[in-house]
């Protein structure tokens, strides 16, 4: 998320213009162990690394040459979890972290000062982690694209009151901004007419789970996920569940910091 990099990715952001409000732009991991997590996600997910342009505190992670996340150190953060982060294009990070304030949530970092732009680290209501952007994005990294290599799925415990804070807060509902839609028990982000984000707390007729902790679970597009689950256990991860669906095969793993994210390889068409 760099003039470097913006310059790099082109104008077109696959949705047929520049980046939309409100839609997931970056994601991102704060981590205790930078050089460690680098090690970690180079083996398992087979990403490369450059300078981000904020110094050596910062890694871009390219899989097959695209920038797909960001890896930042946070030692000077104390308590600061390491986990992984969906970031979401605003215009103007001050004020939306008021609305942030104004619905229950909270403000955790910011807004501050990111060359070339702005960003925030905030909680919903019910303490899913998540930030905000207003600055240059890496267009290229396409989260609403059928062979997107990045997913994201807000776990909650009541996923239409979820929505309402969300759409409130970042404008889901602007002229030519986004649309939510209901589909197979979940609320789905639709940009351009395809999915970036899918809000889930299991069957709509069941009551609002307590036991659920709220999350932003990050998923990475893999070519092979019983692979990736091997190489992370090699690697002081651990892989807490694995399943197949009609969709294809799915593994959730932890790093080895503790950071959690999603392994998945879509079955190949007939």
């Amino acid at each position: 998320m760099t003039d470097r990099l913006a310059a790099e990715a082109g104008d077109d952001d696959g949705s047929g213009g520049g980046q939309v409000l409100g839609a997931p732009c970056w994601v991102s991991l704060a981590t205790q162990d930078l050089e460690g997590a680098r090690s970690f996600y180079e083996a398992v997910l087979g990403w490369e690394f450059r300078s981000g342009g904020f110094g050596d505190r910062f890694a871009v992670a390219l899989a097959g040459g695209q920038p797909v996340a960001g890896i930042g150190s946070v030692t000077d953060t104390p308590g600061l979890a390491t986990t992984w982060v969906p970031y979401f294009a605003v215009a103007d990070p001050d004020e939306t972290a008021g609305r942030v304030r104004e619905r229950g949530g909270t403000v955790g970092v910011g807004p501050i000062s990111v060359p070339p732009g702005r960003a925030a680290l905030l909680s919903d209501r019910d303490g899913a982690a998540f930030g905000i952007w207003a600055g240059p994005v890496v267009l290229n990294w396409s989260g609403w694209r059928a062979d997107a290599p990045v997913g994201l799925r807000l776990v909650t415990r009541n996923a239409f009151d979820a929505a309402i804070f969300y759409g409130e807060v970042l404008g889901w509902t602007r002229p030519d901004g986004c649309d939510v839609h209901y589909e197979d028990e979940e609320v789905v982000l639709v940009c351009a007419g395809a999915p970036m984000a899918r809000i889930s707390a299991g069957a709509v007729e069941a009551a609002p789970d307590p036991a659920v902790r709220p999350r932003w679970e990050v998923r990475f597009t893999v070519d092979d996920v019983a692979e990736c689950a091997r190489t992370a256990v090699k690697h002081d991860g651990v892989v807490s569940g694995e399943r197949e669906d009609e969709s294809g095969l799915w593994a959730t793993i932890r790093d080895a910091q503790g950071a959690r994210f999603t392994a998945f390889t879509p079955h190949t068409a007939p």
